[in-house]
């Protein structure tokens, strides 16, 4: 059926001119037509699928109970998976919604009309400390809106920050056990508030996101659409995840989750299907109250949220602005506590009796976004055996698969050309080859084994939240990851030279053996760069670029200066010529919109200057609001391979 090639160069060709072909297609389709989504979508979905029958068709052996003869199955099935959830994706992309245009019309409306809706704003909060969930209070107290209450759910009992909350004026709510984990703690809240504000619409956020002054001016009046329950908000953050911060790419290489609220999130709206994330949503109060408060028979309370609502016929709707920023994960081992969290709330919500594969409740299409999720999740095996295949073909001599490298070249690499372009247009170049496999890489083996873990027990288990905050000033080796990607590339080169000097390789290398001393090597590069993910490298306290004239003031003179960076705690100036001063010398300087900040010296050089600033706590408000709610934007929303690139040569050779 697959003609077998026998030419190299003119298999070469032929690729070249698949790359210029889906190169001018990416440079002349506008990925906001739909017709460009379906033209590019469906050229794309065919590559994929000749590949698909290639190898099903060419690639595996007859099947027979040997483990040589079982492996290559293993494999294809896992393949398979992510073949099946990659044109499930094409097929979601070829619809968008971009509800701005409707949000401008209702702000037009209520401004107009002057009929605001009351709303009480949730802060969720488990243990953080006060330089955290500040962060979020401050802003929500000085939001933009007629009518808001301020609620701080504390599910730790501290007396702290009852105070804390006292002093800047919020409202303080706990409770005395932490039943329902963060469900629990919102149903608390929902039962509080119903006698005493009782607004209609609630706005939830984690205690580590701030929010825009005019947030709710831009969402309630999305709810004039009966069947809309929840207005979701796509997640910004102020500072890098471990992969951007640890590779040093965090202004070239736009993390995973842009992908996801950029991209699929507005793709998903358009079909109904939307879901809320957790925070910065907003949901009606009847409507959670109607079918007995936030769910929390499943740890991701948000995803199970919004299919409870789907079940009594409600809708998600999703507004793609920037309109609260957050912290993302800081380190490793917190990124990837959060991913496999969300991968085992998605199976429970799966296995639930109400929910979307069991209860009769759910239309044909939003059965099919839900298996969309879980198949998301259900790839990450396959990232696993890609690893370690080549490995398994060299030290046990069975093959993933039967076929040599021209094949592959003829009819994997035109797949491989056509998902890397394809990505790249469709979520509006962020995207990246290599740094996305990494990303997928750095959580399969956890995720893997979660999902084996799910399987055997799927509930029972205690709700894990994302530690944010403390103390990242120093390296951290996490040195059981890098043990694991280290072996791993160690022994996909251990491969390639046992190609070469085993005793009984042959004495001349085989098409089979030529395709798998490449996927060898492909294994052994993605392994090494996912180990150098591993050295964490140190974090400063935030500081945002800026750049504004300020004035300076020691000892009764003033100067000016240029204010190149600013943070909560740190200030760094640019002098146009050498000033006096010291380290430790106390200075002032005067910050737009908070005064003259006192603050000291803490590094000196030609032309700038350090200094840790020492606010009052007015000032810190005032900072707060300044810093982490304007559109402060620190991590890159495009891709860029080339600096991307860059970053990654230079952590190569950097231990810090």
């Amino acid at each position: 059926m697959f003609e077998a090639p026998q030419d190299v160069s003119a298999v070469l060709t032929t690729d070249l001119g698949i790359l210029l072909g889906l190169l001018v297609m990416a440079g002349l389709l506008d990925r906001a037509s739909a017709a460009a989504r379906a033209l590019f979508g469906g050229t794309f979905a065919v590559f994929i699928l000749c590949y698909a029958a290639w190898r099903w068709h060419d690639t595996l052996p007859a099947l027979e109970a040997s483990p040589e003869r079982i492996w290559p199955y293993l494999f294809f099935v896992f393949e398979t998976i992510a073949i099946a959830y990659t044109l499930m994706s094409t097929l979601i992309l070829l619809r968008f919604e971009d509800r701005s245009r409707e949000a401008d019309r209702e702000q037009a409306r209520h401004e107009a009309s002057g009929d605001w809706p009351a709303v009480d704003i949730f802060i969720c909060t488990y243990n953080e400390p006060r330089e955290v969930v500040e962060k979020s209070i401050v802003p929500a107290l000085a939001v933009d809106y007629p009518d808001a209450t301020v609620w701080v759910c504390d599910d730790t009992r501290r007396d702290w920050l009852r105070a804390y909350c006292e002093e800047v004026g919020a409202r303080y709510v706990t409770r005395p056990d932490n039943k329902g984990a963060k469900a629990g703690n919102l149903n608390n809240a929902l039962a509080l508030t119903a006698g005493q504000t009782n607004a209609p619409i609630i706005l939830v956020l984690d205690a580590d996101f701030a929010i825009a002054p005019h947030i709710l001016r831009r969402t309630v009046g999305l709810f004039h659409d009966e069947r809309a329950a929840v207005v979701q908000t796509p997640q910004f953050f102020f500072n890098a995840d471990p992969i951007q911060h640890n590779l040093m790419a965090a202004e070239s290489w736009v993390d995973d989750q842009r992908i996801f609220f950029d991209v699929f999130q507005p793709a998903k709206d358009a079909w109904g299907c939307a879901f809320c994330v957790g925070t910065s949503f907003l949901v009606r109060r009847d409507r959670v109250t109607a079918m007995g408060g936030f769910p929390h028979d499943a740890i991701c309370e948000d995803i199970n949220l919004t299919y409870a609502l789907m079940r009594h016929g409600y809708r998600t709707h999703w507004l793609n602005e920037r309109l609260s920023a957050g912290l993302s994960a800081e380190g490793l081992p917190e990124y990837i506590t959060q991913r496999t969290r969300w991968c085992l709330g998605t199976m429970q919500v799966a296995l639930l009796k109400d929910g979307p594969f069991r209860s009769p409740h759910y239309t044909l299409m939003q059965r099919l976004h839900y298996l969309h999720g879980v198949m998301n999740w259900l790839c990450k095996p396959f990232i696993v055996l890609m690893l370690v295949a080549p490995s398994i073909y060299w030290f046990f001599g069975m093959p993933a698969f039967h076929a040599d490298y021209l094949s592959f070249l003829r009819y994997g690499v035109p797949a491989l050309l056509a998902l890397w372009i394809y990505s790249g247009w469709v979520s509006g170049q962020r995207t990246l080859p290599l740094f996305m496999e990494v990303t997928h890489i750095m959580t399969a083996l956890p995720i893997t084994l979660t999902l084996a873990s799910a399987a055997i027990r799927p509930f029972g288990r205690p709700f894990k939240v994302t530690d944010k905050g403390g103390d990242r000033s120093i390296s951290t080796v996490r040195w059981r990851m890098a043990a694991g990607f280290g072996g791993i590339a160690l022994l996909s080169g251990a491969a390639i030279l046992w190609s070469f000097v085993s005793p009984v390789a042959a004495s001349e290398i085989s098409p089979l053996d030529s395709f798998n001393l490449v996927w060898a090597g492909i294994a052994m590069l993605l392994a090494f760069v996912a180990f150098l993910v591993c050295f964490e490298r140190p974090r400063g306290t935030e500081a945002f670029h800026v750049a504004e004239p300020v004035r300076v003031r020691a000892e009764g003179t003033a100067r000016d200066a240029m204010l190149a960076r600013l943070g909560l705690e740190t200030a760094f100036l640019r002098l146009d010529a050498p000033q006096p001063g010291a380290v430790g010398d106390p200075v002032e300087v005067r910050i737009e919109g908070v005064g003259w900040v006192p603050a000291r010296l803490t590094a000196v050089a030609e032309g700038t200057q350090a200094l840790a600033l020492a606010p009052s706590p007015p000032q810190r408000q005032a900072l707060i609001l300044r810093l982490f709610t304007q559109a402060a934007d620190p991590i890159a929303r495009t891709a860029n391979l080339r600096v991307a690139l860059r970053g990654l040569a230079a952590r190569c050779f950097r231990a810090a």
